[in-house]
């Protein structure tokens, strides 16, 4: 196998069917075929019609990467793709057309851990772009996106990630979900919410905080709930309504957006200054939001924090950075999974490779 390993990536762990092709750090292809719009007229993501879709555009999506590559796929050394944790049945397209294409090809298969993965986004670079320059690490993680919401102390991409915290209930790309709905905007609720609160104020309304509370802070420091904060704001809009009273979209929309803000930004920058490690890395779809980021950026800079945050293109689910995952096990020396190796929708953080 090349010092620089050409390694292709699938991803179908929810409703994007994404295979990227990386040469070593190197990102050659990063084709996504969404179904998205599949899924707006249910408000969110149905797991059946999400494993059809990817079942209808993988081989398509897979011939796209391969052509912008400028490759041929006996040229790869490896074939990765996502085991977990997501959707089984969707994840289970992707690990089995993994699998077929592997033993077609003769090629290793790596089963990646869909979460790291959104880390080793950060790594990829487009040929002849300028190198954002090395992933420091040990590092903090923040990945935020429709199903999953964890602050990660990722030590090595290889075969070092401790779960710090996660959310026990609603991911904080749900309750954007749930609450655009609420508040009569489309789906998907993320870019819908950033849009509607440009014109409103972010004071408007105290929301609550989830887990904030000293008391919560002992059992659950770096954990999230957003399921009482989008409670708190049907609660807020039902009594407008029965009042007869107009709701104020943009200040509902502005407020709730900083309570989902301030919570995410101030448990990762706590985890960087408890643990010392002065380097946050954010990652996963709703890193896209425009708040998240700008708070971020503020409140690493206010405690002597790094902020890095990948291309938005590799922020969302994708299979470069699967892709990359891959790559960097095989140039740490370690060995491919089992042709067995199943789909795991609970996959664990700390399993970077099943």
């Amino acid at each position: 196998m090349s010092a620089q390993p050409l390694v292709l990536g699938i991803e179908t762990s929810c409703d994007e069917t994404g295979v990227g092709i990386v040469r070593g750090t190197e990102l050659l292809a990063n084709v996504i075929a969404s179904s998205m719009d599949e899924h707006a007229r249910f408000g969110g993501v149905v797991p059946e019609i999400a494993a059809r879709a990817h079942l209808e555009a993988l081989e398509a999506t897979l011939l796209a990467a391969v052509e912008r590559a400028g490759i041929a796929l006996t040229d790869l050394d490896a074939v990765a793709v996502t085991s977990g944790p997501g959707l089984s049945g969707a994840l289970m397209v992707g690990v089995g057309a993994a699998k077929a294409l592997a033993l077609a090809l003769g090629k290793p298969l790596y089963a990646v851990n869909h979460l790291v993965g959104h880390v080793g986004a950060d790594i990829l670079h487009a040929p002849g772009a300028d190198d954002r320059g090395e992933l420091e690490l040990p590092t903090i993680a923040l990945l935020v996106s429709g199903g999953h919401t964890s602050l990660l102390l990722v030590r090595s991409l290889t075969d070092d990630v401790e779960l710090l915290g996660e959310t026990i209930d609603d991911a904080a790309g749900e309750a954007f979900d749930k609450v655009a709905r609420l508040l009569g905007l489309p789906y998907p609720g993320g870019p819908q919410i950033d849009r509607a609160a440009v014109d409103g104020d972010p004071t408007a309304v105290r929301f609550p905080r989830g887990l904030t509370l000293p008391k919560d802070l002992v059992a659950h420091r770096y954990d999230f709930s957003f399921s009482g904060l989008k409670t708190a704001v049907a609660r807020h809009v039902e009594r407008l309504r029965d009042a007869g009273q107009p709701v104020p979209v943009a200040d509902v929309a502005a407020s709730f957006r900083e309570a989902v803000a301030d919570v995410l930004t101030a448990k990762a920058i706590a985890a960087c200054v408890d643990l010392g490690v002065p380097r946050l890395l954010l990652g996963g779809g709703v890193v896209a939001n425009a708040r998240v980021r700008t708070l971020a950026a503020e409140r690493a800079a206010a405690a002597g924090v790094s902020l890095r945050i990948p291309p938005l293109s590799l922020c969302t689910d994708n299979g470069a950075m699967i892709a990359a995952i891959a790559a960097q096990r095989i140039m740490a020396g370690h060995g491919p999974s089992d042709l067995g190796v199943g789909a795991d929708s609970t996959l664990p953080v700390t399993v970077v490779q099943a």
